[in-house]
């Protein structure tokens, strides 16, 4: 795994929907209304059963779109993962065990740090890019501003607390690589399999990133 690598796969991708579904039929239906308001990528965390199963039929219906794979906290999930194929991983956390399996398996992957010591430890093991979580409640905008200084060479996806109305701050950040968080999908949406209107929702992300 490298950097570089990474930086390919997510190249002009700013928002990153984290999406936790109940099943496959569902997860497909919720990417592709995503994929309609103009996302590229989602992340599907490894939150429910049927997660694993979800990620391989996302990956097959929606080839066009970036599919990562959330809440990787072992190395079995790494495998499970990476043996589905997903375009990479993400975690909330990181262990030496977990980055070790991760640059065994040559998954791309942004592990999740919360302060400038883990920071540092994930960019020893050669990852350059994390996820910042959880972003707000660890000091958002005002930790990353602190962090650049010292440490120019990393970048994060700061996730956790972020919404419509404070997502753009984040991407303005010269460390911030892209943003994760689920404000785009409703809750009563989804329940109602309204699609559309969860489209509707992305396109607001979207034409906020264009204005």
């Amino acid at each position: 795994m490298t950097s570089l690598a990474l930086t390919d796969i997510v190249n002009n991708v700013q928002v990153l929907p984290v999406l936790t579904v109940t099943s496959p039929s569902q997860a497909v239906n919720l990417c592709q209304a995503l994929y309609q308001g103009g996302i590229q990528a989602v992340e599907i965390t490894l939150r429910t059963e049927a997660a694993l199963a979800a990620l391989a039929q996302v990956k097959q219906a929606l080839p066009q779109l970036i599919v990562s794979a959330g809440t990787v906290c072992t190395p079995e999930q790494v495998n499970q993962v990476a043996d589905i194929g997903v375009d990479f991983g993400v975690s909330p956390a990181a262990t030496a065990n977990l980055l070790n399996t991760i640059k065994d398996r040559g998954l791309p992957f942004i592990p999740g740090v919360a302060t400038p010591s883990e920071a540092m430890f994930a960019a020893e093991l050669g990852f350059n890019h994390a996820k910042l979580f959880p972003a707000t409640a660890v000091g958002g905008l005002k930790l990353l501003k602190s962090l650049a200084a010292p440490l120019p060479h990393l970048k994060f996806c700061p996730t956790g607390g972020l919404n419509q109305e404070n997502f753009i701050d984040f991407l303005q950040l010269p460390n911030v690589f892209c943003v994760g968080g689920s404000w785009m999908v409703d809750a009563e949406l989804l329940k109602a399999e309204d699609w559309n209107g969860i489209a509707a929702a992305a396109r607001r992300v979207t034409d906020a990133l264009e204005g």
